[in-house]
Formats: structure tokens, C-alpha cells, sequence
């Protein structure tokens, strides 16, 4: 089985060293990049299956890397920062983050959640497609199009949608959603799920402008209507 090939993106090197270690420990192939500039051609020129990105970078803001990543590339990304305020762990989700951990961090821990992240992309693949009236679901290669456009959606939000194309019009709470899609979900927080679903309805009305499929239950969670 080929190795998953993981970028690592972080100008401390003391860091950057400790990551790398544990993921070839792990049996990964790690790249290392100190700054954003250098990742994103990595990025371009290379197969890349998870990067792992420091927000505070000497030339590129980490948020600012993401967002140009997204232009091109649905490739999970798990933020590294100082910063534990909910309103960064906001903003790296919103912009398109799949995970994030505060400094200082157990190497291990990272480990843990890039296979939990890479595991959640393979598991329960099958090689037909789902299809409704506006949307097609290809779990193989975990995808998702709308209105015959395919939606750049990290991991959270491909098993949000999918988990509610699933069955649609039933009402899950944010709890229920946390647990099917989450693979820890006592890790995260209720707003996360907030978060996605808004990413999501505007991934959607950026297709179709008067999207209304995401249906929002106001004190008890979503649902999603199929036209």
C-alpha cells in the first residue's frame, strides 16, 4: 500500500522536527516546508494527502494559505496555533480547516487525529453513486456535486451533507450530527457544527443563489429538503 504523503508546514523547526518524527514513526511520508509560500508549491507540484499548517508563518498568514489551498484543492488541513480562543478555532473551520490543535501538543495526539481524518476519507466507500434531483454522492472518491457541480467540501462537511442526503428531511441535532460524523466528538464543540453548515449553504448558493436545501430547526438542529 502506498504511503500517505503528509506536508507539514511550520517554520519551527524543533516542532516540525517532533511532527515529522512521529509520523514516520507511523509509517507516513513527510514533507517539511517553513514557510507558506514553499508549502503551496509543494502543493501544486506534488500528491499531497493531509497538511498539517502552522497559522502564525513568517511570510504567509496560515488562514491566508488555507484559503488560497481551497481555491484548488480539497486536501484535509489541521491548523496548528498558539491560539486557543474559540473564535480562531471559528475562523480556521469557516475558511475551510478540518481540525485544529493548540500549542503546546502531544505529537502522538497530532498522529491521532491525521489517521482519524485519513480513515474517515476511506472508510465505507462504494463504488456506486447516489443520485437525487440535484445532488450525486460518489463515496469512492468522496464527492459531492450540486446542480452537476462538484462541491469543494473538507471532511466535515462532506460527512455532514452526505449523513443528511442520507435521509432526507429528518431533523438531526447538532449532538447526533457530532457523533455520526465526528470520530471524537467530545473534542469539538457545538458551534463547530453551526460553522459547517454554514460553509456549506454557501458553497451551495454560490451554484444556485436561492438555495434553500439546508433547513435550519431553530433549537433543535438541520435537516435537509431534496427539490
Amino acid at each position: 500500500m502506498t504511503k500517505k504523503h503528509i506536508l507539514v508546514i511550520e517554520d519551527e523547526s524543533s516542532i516540525a522536527d517532533n511532527i515529522t518524527y512521529a509520523l514516520t514513526s507511523e509509517g507516513f511520508t513527510c514533507s517539511w516546508v517553513g514557510i507558506g509560500s514553499e508549502g503551496l508549491a509543494v502543493i501544486k507540484a506534488q500528491h499531497v494527502d493531509l497538511v498539517i499548517l502552522d497559522v502564525g508563518l513568517p511570510d504567509i498568514n496560515g488562514f491566508e494559505v488555507c484559503k488560497i489551498i481551497r481555491k484548488s484543492s480539497d486536501v484535509p488541513i489541521i491548523f496548528l496555533t498558539a491560539r486557543g480562543e474559540e473564535i480562531d478555532r471559528v475562523v480556521g473551520l469557516e475558511i475551510g480547516g478540518d481540525d485544529y490543535v493548540v500549542k503546546p501538543f502531544s505529537p502522538r495526539e497530532l498522529v491521532a487525529r491525521v489517521k482519524v481524518i485519513l480513515k474517515r476519507l476511506s472508510i465505507n466507500s462504494i463504488k456506486n453513486k447516489v443520485i437525487t434531483k440535484t445532488f450525486t454522492v460518489d463515496e469512492e472518491k468522496r464527492r459531492i456535486k450540486y446542480c452537476d457541480v462538484g462541491l469543494e467540501l473538507t471532511t466535515y462537511e462532506y460527512g455532514i451533507l452526505k449523513l443528511l442526503l442520507t435521509y432526507p428531511e429528518r431533523v438531526f441535532t447538532r449532538e447526533q450530527l457530532m457523533n455520526e460524523v465526528w470520530s471524537t466528538p467530545e473534542e469539538s464543540f457545538d458551534r463547530a457544527v453551526d460553522t459547517h453548515i454554514k460553509t456549506i449553504r454557501a458553497k451551495l448558493r454560490a451554484i444556485a443563489p436561492q438555495d434553500n436545501s439546508l433547513t435550519t430547526h431553530r433549537g433543535v438542529g438541520y435537516s435537509i429538503k431534496l427539490a
